[in-house]
Formats: structure tokens, sequence, C-alpha cells
């Protein structure tokens, strides 16, 4: 079968994740005290908005761009519809549950993948998006987020495993250190499982699991020999090793405190992991990864390095604010946090309105 034509089923999904996206930080600053017009159901939905109906729907259309096939492209349709049901109606049981069914739908992406090229990473990512659909069924079924979430960070720090591992085919690795890495990702899964029985044991486990895959991906990632090249590779490599500090740092806050569902501390250690690791990976991968899914060639800007910096500094200061009960930091440090995503996304935006008119012109 070819694939079809995935553009036009692409640009109103990826639109559906960036609303997600847009409402669920602003849901967020509010949370962090900002006195700003909203909805307060919307203020949990937060996080289910943020991993599924943002990054949820973004890898599903990412994965099924890469088979493009019609009914690929259900999963992250479900996940999307289910992210706007919550966005007018929060915890309304129909978007709840499409949300859980359209991250099953994603399972089959995976096996047919699976089957044309049996690789490593794919079977990481196949295991991360079962995680995803667990934290999902938790949800759904009344758990307390604060464990769902913990089956929503083994479900994205697979995927970057999985993708880092896709995208580095050439690099060399030996079974020991695989061995290392199978070991780190067991810890997490492990501490996954334990959380739902015992959360402050789960999330001690969960922790050193993050250390381990920091520590990990750190020493033998690909962008340690691509941060001495010049442009796209170096800015590539320069979000990946600054994100790996962030998921050590997340780990050893999970480490500290671990018996907190929320707070100060809860939201230092939750968002070292959600805005220091994983938007610093979402960063480094936007100029490879949205390419192929628009099948555009994005061109990369220098200026990319401000809104990466700023990602950094702001979340220190909110960090900080955190630990020490600082509500100013904290709150400027989050509404800076917000700031440079915005200017991320007016980039890709910049990006493909301008790569679009360069091709129309041509």
């Amino acid at each position: 079968m070819n694939p079809i034509p995935s553009r036009r089923k692409v640009f109103p999904l990826l639109l559906v994740s960036i609303i997600a996206l847009i409402l669920g930080t602003w849901a967020g600053l509010v949370r962090l005290g900002w006195q700003w017009r909203v909805d307060p159901r919307w203020l949990m939905e937060h996080g289910p908005l943020m991993v599924s109906a943002f990054l949820g729907t973004l890898i599903g259309v990412e994965r099924a761009v890469a088979l493009g096939q019609w009914w690929t492209f259900t999963g992250p349709a479900m996940t999307g519809l289910g992210g706007i049901i919550l966005l007018v109606a929060p915890g309304h049981p129909v978007g709840l549950w499409l949300v859980l069914v359209g991250s099953i739908f994603v399972i089959p992406i995976f096996y047919l993948i699976l089957q044309r090229q049996p690789l490593l990473a794919t079977w990481i990512m196949a295991f991360g998006t079962v995680m995803w659909v667990i934290g999902n069924a938790l949800w759904v079924m009344g758990k307390p987020i604060p464990i769902a979430t913990l089956w929503w960070i083994g479900y994205l720090t697979l995927t970057i495993v999985g993708e880092r591992l896709e995208l580095a085919r050439l690099l060399v690795l030996t079974q020991k250190i695989l061995s290392m890495l199978y070991a780190a990702l067991l810890v997490l899964t492990v501490g996954m499982i334990v959380g739902v029985f015992s959360y402050p044991w789960g999330v001690r486990i969960l922790g050193i699991g993050l250390i381990a895959t920091g520590g990990w991906l750190t020493q033998y990632d690909i962008a340690r020999r691509t941060i001495r090249q010049k442009g796209l590779p170096k800015f590539v490599a320069a979000s990946l090793l600054t994100g790996y500090v962030w998921i050590v740092i997340s780990g050893l806050l999970a480490l500290l405190n671990p018996t907190v569902m929320a707070g100060f501390k809860y939201d230092a250690w939750l968002h070292a992991f959600f805005l220091g690791f994983i938007f610093s990976m979402i960063f480094g991968h936007a100029p490879v990864i949205f390419p192929s899914v628009l099948s555009l060639p994005i061109v990369f800007h220098p200026w990319a390095y401000g809104y990466l910096a700023l990602l950094h500094i702001s979340l220190i200061l909110r960090v900080l604010g955190d630990l020490s009960v600082n509500m100013t930091w904290r709150r400027w440090g989050g509404i800076l946090n917000g700031f440079a995503l915005l200017f991320f996304l007016l980039d890709i935006i910049y990006a493909i309105v301008t790569t679009r008119g360069k091709k129309l012109i041509g």
C-alpha cells in the first residue's frame, strides 16, 4: 500500500496539539499564582493536557506519518479530540475515554513498524507507549494524577531514549553499554509499578532510574560528538546535553522529596523533568522531526539558542523559587518558561511559513 498524502491530515492534528500546549501552559501559570481568567476546572487538566493532548498527539502523528496509512491517524486524532473536549468540558468522561482509547490505538502502529524493522529503538518506544496507556487508564479509573504521572514520565523517557537510539544508528554500542541502559530502564519501570501501591517508595526508585538514565544518555549519546560541529547539529547537541542535566536533577529532587504529591517541592522535581528534560528534547528534535512530518525543509536559525537559554535560566529561577518558597522567583520563572515555549512556537511557525512561501515561489 502506497503512503497517502499526509500534510492535510497532519496540520489539523498539529494545530490541536499546539492549542493544548498553549492552554495547558496558561492553566499551569494560573496554578503558579498569576491571577488570570481561566476555567478553574482547567487547573486539574494541566498535566493530562500537556502529556496526552499535546505530547501524545504529537508523537502519535510522527509515527503515523512514518507509516502513511490513513488508519494510523486514528489514535492521535482521538487523543487530540479528547483534549479539545477536556478544554470545553474539563473532567468529562468522554474526553478521558477518548484520550485512553486513542493511546491504545497508537500501539498497533508500533506493531506494524516492528514487523518491518524489529529494532531495539522501536521496541523501547513501543514499551513506552504501553506505559502511556497504563498511565491514562489509571487516570480514567480515578487514581490520583501523581500516580498516573509516574507512568507518563516512563512513557516520555522511553520515547526519548528510543528516539535517540533511532537517530544514532551509526553509533556502536557494546552489549555491556546496552545492559547498563536496560538496567536503568528496568529500575524506572519498577518505580512506576511500586508507585501504584506505595507512592513514596515508587518515587524513590523512579528517581534512581531517572538519574541512571540521564547519566547513560550523557555518557553514550552521540550528542557528545556532534556538539563539536556547527550549525543545526551543534544546537541539537546543546539542547540534548542540557536536557540530560535536567533529568538527573529531577531524579535527585524526586529522591529528596518522595512523599510530596502537591506543592512547591513537587512542582520542582516534576517540572525539572517535563520542562527541563522534555522541552529540551523537543527544542532539539523539532528541526529534525518537523521537516519529515510536514514534508518541508525547515531552515534552522541561530536565534533558537535564545529561547533554549531562556528555558534553562527561567527554570533555574523557578526551581530555586520552589525550594526556597519564594513566590516571586517561582511566578516569574514560570512566566518566563511560558515565553520560552512561545518563542519556540513562533520560530517553528515562521520557519514553516517562510519555507512554504519559498516553495510556492520556486
